[in-house]
């Protein structure tokens, strides 16, 4: 019986392999998506999502464990200030796999990893906690876009659609002095 079949080789050695996952995890935590062939995507999920739990637990403890795997400061920190708060009220499934087509090289699978909730990671990075997106867009609903920016807009159809129609009606005026000149 062989043992130790649950995780891929991917044809390295175990540090080189301990080395590319802490690299992609890394990657992953700082940009919130990365595009990488779909067996690495799918390794990849199981660290990643130990990374964010370790986040939520937001411990001293935690963080150096965090530090043990993740290679930068400025990432631990991004994971405990922004992207364990936004995914709190998860209970797992923090990333998402989607295949994207073949590599074109050598026609391997190739997938996009990405963090669940990356709306809530950009509206907490950028905006504070009262600045979301979902209280934006509901701010937004009750307003009416400005009247003369439609009026505007609404001129320049008009106008080129009129144009276009003064045209036609040349062209078709011509056309038929042309054939009373045949005649």
């Amino acid at each position: 019986m062989r043992h130790a079949t649950r995780s891929r080789r991917f044809s390295r050695d175990t540090s080189h392999r301990l080395a590319l996952f802490r690299n992609l995890v890394t990657a992953l935590l700082k940009h919130g998506r990365i595009e990488t062939t779909l067996a690495k995507a799918k390794e990849l999920r199981s660290p990643a999502e130990k990374m964010i739990t370790l986040g939520k637990r937001a411990t001293l403890h935690a963080r150096r464990q965090a530090f043990a795997v993740i290679e930068e400061e400025s990432v631990v920190k991004r994971l405990f200030d922004e992207i364990a708060p936004a995914m709190k009220d998860r209970a797992g499934g923090y990333t998402r796999v989607t295949r994207i087509g073949y590599r074109p090289g050598d026609a391997a699978p190739m997938a996009v990893i990405e963090l669940v909730t990356a709306e809530a990671v950009a509206a907490a990075r950028g905006k504070g906690p009262d600045k979301g997106k979902a209280k934006g867009k509901a701010k937004d609903k009750g307003k009416e876009p400005p009247k003369e920016k439609e009026k505007s807009r609404g001129k320049g159809k008009a106008e080129s659609k009129g144009k276009a129609k003064a045209k036609a009606k040349d062209k078709g005026k011509a056309k038929d002095k042309g054939k009373a000149k045949e005649k």
